[in-house]
């Protein structure tokens, strides 16, 4: 089988879509089909496009047995509603006539996009049609719902038209897929076919992220006092996170001599929360690690924190939750306890309401000072992870056409 992706981030970033949809390709390369995915040079989610890349240029590459094809792309130093989306347009316009030439002369079997950006959808679909290809939207973030509802753009005329649009492009394809029971439920309101809709679940390589027994080198190299019980963020730091709440949880458990805070990540936020966090000696900031030390990383952690913005938690499925859960360690999730979230973090953890800092500190100290409830949510985390998200299994499921 011969698969066709478009999709703005991929390999060598180390969260969010960029990390799975290079998993993925690479697993289809694996099984023997032939793969191209056409995107921008690797700038997430430092906003920063990487070294040895260039923004202006393009560039094939061959990499695990997948021909990548990287368009220019235009980076905003500092994103905001404006800059993104001409940021995503730019990566729309320049990799549309590589799709169409990709559509024309290794006639795909199959034509898949990621959204964000839905930008790159109409191209995608007509270059499914020119080739006579299976065409797939797979929806990892409804990036239109979430500008407006959490006010990146404005509200008024503009949505009701932007919103038209969307759902006139999402009926045309033969899949749309998402990552949540949730966001299927919004392809509802959508107006999309159930037919047409299918559940892809983020997954976790359960042999890589796991339980580490004993001394972690990367806590020594660290300089991570052992005695420490540490709160770990691990991922972008942007503006849907609502990561604001960690400064107030650091401020909150201050008088906890044995609680430590690590945010390891970049993202357009991290230079607001440093100034925040200045003059707190329990909250300490680390860069992105390497693949190679992400289970390391994951298994600092007594207790993973994922923090959510009030609006946002149905909008997308966080992506660095199958990697917490296959660490075995709980999980402490700030969104409304309806949410998708929320129905996999009480399994593993606790919810707290959105941007309620002292419910955070009341639930992060209970933790805490109950280790062998800690130690049984981390496991519950663990079985949930090997049960619903390992990759071979979810990655099977969904290439079954």
């Amino acid at each position: 089988m011969k698969v066709l992706i478009n999709s703005i981030n991929y390999w060598p970033e180390l969260t969010g879509i960029g990390k799975y949809t290079g998993e993925m390709a690479e697993w289809l390369a694996a099984q023997g089909h032939d793969v191209y995915v056409v995107t921008a040079p690797p700038y997430y989610p430092a906003w920063k496009v990487a070294e040895g890349y260039r923004s202006s240029a393009y560039k094939t590459e061959q990499v695990a047995g997948v021909t990548i094809i990287r368009c220019p792309v235009w980076v905003p130093p500092s994103p905001t509603g404006l800059t993104r989306i001409i940021h995503l347009l730019s990566f729309a316009m320049s990799s549309m006539p590589v799709m169409l030439w990709l559509a024309l002369t290794k006639r795909p079997d199959v034509v898949q996009v990621i959204e964000p950006p839905v930008a790159c959808t109409p191209v995608a679909w007509l270059s499914a049609k020119l080739a006579g290809a299976f065409s797939w939207l797979h929806i990892q973030d409804f990036e239109v719902d979430a500008a407006f509802e959490l006010n990146i753009l404005p509200e008024g005329p503009v949505r009701k038209v932007v919103e038209m649009i969307e759902r006139f492009i999402m009926r045309r394809f033969d899949r749309v897929s998402t990552i949540s029971e949730k966001m299927l439920e919004r392809l509802v309101s959508k107006g999309i076919d159930p037919a047409k809709q299918f559940l892809f679940e983020n997954w976790t390589d359960i042999d890589a992220i796991q339980p580490i027994a004993g001394l972690n080198k990367l806590g020594l190299e660290l300089n991570i006092d052992a005695n420490k019980k540490v709160l770990l963020y691990s991922g972008n730091m942007g503006k849907k996170q609502g990561l604001e709440i960690l400064v107030e949880l650091a401020k909150g458990v201050q008088h906890r001599e044995d609680i430590i805070l690590l945010l390891c990540g970049d993202g357009v936020m991290r230079p607001e929360l440093e100034h925040l966090a200045q003059g707190l000696s329990n909250i300490q900031f680390l860069p992105l690690q390497p693949m190679d030390r992400l289970n390391e990383l994951l298994n600092i952690a007594d207790i993973h924190l994922l923090p959510q913005r009030a609006g946002a938690e149905d909008l997308v499925m966080p992506s660095k939750l199958t990697n917490m859960l296959s660490s075995g360690k709980p999980v402490i999730a700030t969104v409304g306890q309806n949410t998708q979230v929320a129905s996999v973090v009480k399994l593993c953890g606790a919810v707290v309401s959105p941007d309620n800092a002292a419910q955070l500190c009341q639930a992060v100290i209970a933790l805490i000072d109950d280790p062998e409830k800690s130690a049984r949510l981390g496991a519950a985390g663990r079985r949930y992870a090997e049960q619903n998200w390992e990759l071979n299994a979810v990655l099977h499921k969904a290439f079954v056409l």
